[in-house]
């Protein structure tokens, strides 16, 4: 048996967590990160297969 409310504030932690990760990706967005993580992930996948 659980509490009740605890499914409730369970949900509430989920959703604040949920936005703090979208406020932290557009803050990356942002400040261009994401330009700089693409060329990483560009580079592993180069590594990968052979070519870079």
């Amino acid at each position: 048996m659980s509490r009740p409310g605890l499914q409730g504030r369970s949900r509430r932690i989920g959703l604040l967590l949920a936005a703090a990760g979208l406020c932290l990706m557009g803050y990356g967005v942002f400040r261009g990160e994401m330009d700089i993580v693409f060329e990483k992930a560009v580079r592993i996948c180069m590594e990968c297969i052979g070519i870079g």
